[in-house]
């Protein structure tokens, strides 16, 4: 990859993230926008059918049954690679579609694997308790940029997850918290501010993930000394 030349580093803070998130979206906009698109566009047959108002019906039964699977088999693949592109663009990397859809050629069972197993943990969790169904989905946040960056199996993505949000639970947390006033604000500004919104809220969450990357390699390196 060609990289840019920026001294400045993400730092594994709220403020630090989202402020990191915004310079970067602001130099990446048009990238980042694209991507959005795109990946509203792969989401909105799931919508569709969920926003049906046929009745209870076979035809009905068919279509949940296709939102399911595409939602399980092929959604997945494309918010991944869109994932992959963000940190790419939080990395000062160039950025190649092409990526987006690498995971039907190279990714696929591990993706659908991965995504599988994380939403039936954070299910499970709040399903028993309300609670570590926050803590699990707070801890398993960085799953999808594991299994695209660090190419980890499923079971690897899940355990390395975990170990590099230890200690990290609650920022990431307040992040998600502070997303929602960001959002609010966004639809303020109408449809062009809810985009950047959006685009704002998952820069953040990738350049915290870039910086816990960086602490994580910086230990790595130390400890081998």
């Amino acid at each position: 990859m060609e990289l840019i030349n920026n001294d400045k580093k993400p730092l594994a803070t709220i403020s630090g993230s989202y402020g990191y998130g915004w310079q970067q979206m602001k130099k990446y906009f048009l990238y980042f926008f694209l991507i959005l698109l795109i990946i509203a566009i792969a989401e909105s047959p799931a919508s569709f059918v969920k926003d049906s108002e046929m009745d209870n019906s076979a035809m009905l039964l068919l279509m949940q049954l296709f939102s399911a699977a595409y939602a399980v088999l092929l959604l997945p693949i494309i918010t991944y690679g869109g994932n992959l592109l963000y940190l790419r663009g939080i990395r000062n990397e160039e950025i190649d579609f092409s990526e987006l859809f690498v995971g039907f050629r190279e990714k696929y069972v591990q993706i659908v694997l991965a995504n599988l197993l994380k939403f039936a943990l954070i299910g499970m969790g709040f399903i028993f308790l309300i609670v570590p169904g926050i803590i699990l989905l707070c801890r398993l946040a960085f799953v999808s940029f594991l299994v695209m960056d660090k190419d980890l199996d499923p079971i690897a993505a899940i355990e390395k997850s975990w170990q590099m949000t230890k200690g990290h639970g609650w920022k990431i947390f307040g992040m998600g918290l502070l997303a929602i006033p960001v959002f609010l604000l966004g639809l303020l500004c109408f449809i062009v501010g809810a985009f950047a919104a959006v685009m704002w809220i998952s820069a953040a969450f990738t350049s915290f993930y870039h910086a816990i990357d960086l602490e994580d390699k910086k230990r790595m390196i130390e400890n081998s000394f």
